[in-house]
Parts: structure tokens; sequence; C-alpha cells
């Protein structure tokens, strides 16, 4: 199995993005869930349906891009797939959504997908997947060696909860306003092995965590360890996993940008031989928490070196950080949207507004959030 990893990785071309998003499938009249991904599935002819995929339940719909290099590349196909998604579901009377967590629909009235492997997750985790209305962003950065990628991922804990807090996108959910600013990864956090991952010396370490995990019947796979950041076995990558989806193609691509910006800037400090500073992980899980609970408005204890500071001030780290990587890549310019998100803003933010400004009607609320 390790061979296999091995040369996965190797024929990566390192620093190459792919994407997964995840849309809501909605009545235009009601902004209700309809469970109807079957349908589209068999309306896409068998070019786009390589891009579809499954998610949990029948009233989501995945798409995926190619691997492309650039961050300009991958949002033109990701506007792209929104187009070709928009144009099937509209044969069924149906518009998509794209926020972090449906406002209110019933989880009781979704229906599972019929695949063996979302059937086990139904059975393993019972009410909690019944639940599990959430709709994430997740972005693949290409890496050319497993060892390479385990120790990535180690340094990519320390920034899980300002990437959170820039792109928390979903405040509503069952009907109420949660009081957190982003509730998908609140109730998908319910699921287990869905955290921050643990510090672990390389491949092995982790093929072996794999391995008990699948001798003791928690898992089947790799893939079903739903950390925030996670080593990709099959795809060769890190995936980053902590963002909630955002109709907003600018938004998007400044939180690919972050990522591939990240992770091109610590391999980097790795070739010239700094080392993985050791991070407190009992401030990461506060900050973890807070970036849920408040986004951007917070102080949180930083887990590198145990200063206070505003979450606005860890994102600002967060920049400087990437700056010198994303300038030499020619990516800096979309992370000026980050800068905007610090002034104006992250999308709960603008969601919670918006429902001001509609009395908290939820039905309308989605309703123009479909239409945006």
């Amino acid at each position: 199995m390790i061979d296999k990893i091995l040369e996965i990785y190797k024929q990566n071309e390192p620093l190459t993005i792919g994407i997964e998003e995840e849309y809501q499938l909605c009545n235009p009249e009601t902004g209700d869930l309809v469970n109807i991904v079957d349908k589209l599935m068999d309306a896409a002819d068998p070019d786009l349906r390589k891009q579809f995929s499954y998610e949990l339940l029948l009233s989501v719909l995945e798409v995926r891009t190619g691997i492309n290099r650039t961050v300009d590349e991958t949002v033109s196909a990701i506007g792209e797939m929104r187009r070709k998604s928009a144009a099937i579901a509209s044969q069924f009377d149906i518009v998509l959504g794209l926020s972090g967590a449906h406002p209110f629909a019933d989880w009781k009235k979704q229906k599972f997908v019929d695949t063996e492997d979302y059937q086990w997750v139904k059975n393993q985790l019972q009410y909690l997947a019944r639940r599990n209305i959430t709709f994430a962003l997740h972005v693949h950065i290409g890496i050319d060696g497993p060892n390479k990628a385990v120790r990535v991922n180690n340094t990519l804990r320390r920034w899980i909860a300002p990437l959170m807090a820039i792109s928390a996108n979903s405040p509503f959910f069952d009907g109420v306003r949660t009081g957190l600013m982003s509730t998908r990864t609140v109730q998908f956090g319910t699921f287990p092995r869905t955290g921050i991952p643990p510090h672990l010396d390389g491949l092995e370490e982790y093929q072996t965590l794999v391995d008990k995990y699948i001798e003791s019947g928690s898992i089947t796979k790799a893939r079903q360890i739903w950390w925030k950041v996670r080593p990709h076995l099959t795809f060769g990558t890190v995936e980053f996993r902590m963002f909630d989806v955002h109709s907003s193609l600018r938004r998007t691509g400044a939180f690919i940008a972050l990522a591939q910006a990240l992770v091109g800037q610590i391999i980097d400090d790795f070739k010239c031989g700094k080392l993985e500073q050791p991070v407190n992980d009992t401030y990461l899980l506060d900050g973890y928490w807070k970036a849920r609970r408040f986004g951007l408005d917070c102080d949180i204890i930083c887990p590198f070196d145990g200063a206070v500071r505003s979450m606005r001030q860890e994102v600002e780290k967060m920049l400087n950080f990437v700056k010198q990587f994303a300038e030499k890549n020619g990516s800096a310019v979309w992370l000026e949207e980050i800068e905007d998100i610090l002034e104006n803003g992250n999308g709960a933010d603008d969601m919670l507004s918006l429902a001001e400004e509609l009395g908290d009607d939820l039905v309308a609320l989605q309703k123009r959030l479909i239409s945006s």
C-alpha cells in the first residue's frame, strides 16, 4: 500500500489545484431542498457526468474540476461547472444554492444516497448523518511526496482557525439563527474524525493510523477520515476542508489562492531548512471553536507563541506569511479579497445583515440567496 501511495504522489505536479464544491438543489418558489440529484446525474452527458459526484443526501450535488495550475484557471473552471450544473438543474425546475448550510430545510425529509459508501455512513452515524444538511468547498493542492504532504499538513494546523474565520458562511440552520458563524463546521463536526488532525511523523505513522481504524471497524477506507486538513492518499494532495461554500467566485478564488500560497510557502520554508514548529494543541482547539462561533470577532491564543491576538490580527499574520510566495506565484491579487473580508465582514456577516433587512424571514432570505 505504501509503495502505491508513493507512486501516486511521485506522479504529481506540485501546487496544482483541484476543487470540489457541494450545491444545494432547491425549489425556486419555496427555496426548500429537493431530493432530485439522481435525475441530474441521469441527464448529464458522459463528460459532465464524470465531474458530478454524489454526496450523502439526494438534495446535494457535488461537482469536481479538473487539475489546474493557476488560481485564474481554477476559478474559470468553477464558473463553467456552475453554469453547466445550473443548466442541468433548470431542466427540472431546480436552482442551485451556495451557502454553508440550508437555513430552514427539514432534516427529517432528506433522503440518503443509495450507495455502499453513503449507506455505511448512514448506518454508522444515524441521527448525526440525517442532520448533515451542509455544503462545503474542498481545495486540493498537489504535492510531490507523501511524507512532505504529512509535514505540510502538520504545519497547516496552525492556520485552521483563521481560515475558518474568513470563510464562515452559515449562521442559520434548522429554521433558526444558531449564534454560530459557521454552523456547517459545527454540524459536520458532530461526525467522528472531523476536527484538527494530530501531528504525524510521516506516511508510515499515518498509514498505521488508517490501518488501525480499518481493523477496528471505525472506517472502511482512508477518505472516511474527515479532518479539516488531510493528506489525500488517493489524489496525492493536501486537502483543505474547512471552507463553507460561497456564491462569490471572487471570494472562492481568494480561499483557493490562500490555500495554494500556504502550501507553497511552507514547502519553500522546508527547502530553506526551516523545521516544523511545535504548536499548542489546547490553543488550537480553542481557536477552532472560536472561529466557528464568532468568526472574525474574537480574540484567540496563538498556538505558536501563546500571544493573545484578535482573529483579524491572526489573519493578517497569515497573509504576511504567504505574501512572498503569492507575489512570486502571481496570485497576490486574489488575496486582496481577504483584506476586504477583514474590513467588511465574512459571508456569515453579510447573511446576517441581509436577514435583518428581511425581518428574519428565512424563506425570503433563502430566495435571495438562490437568486444571487
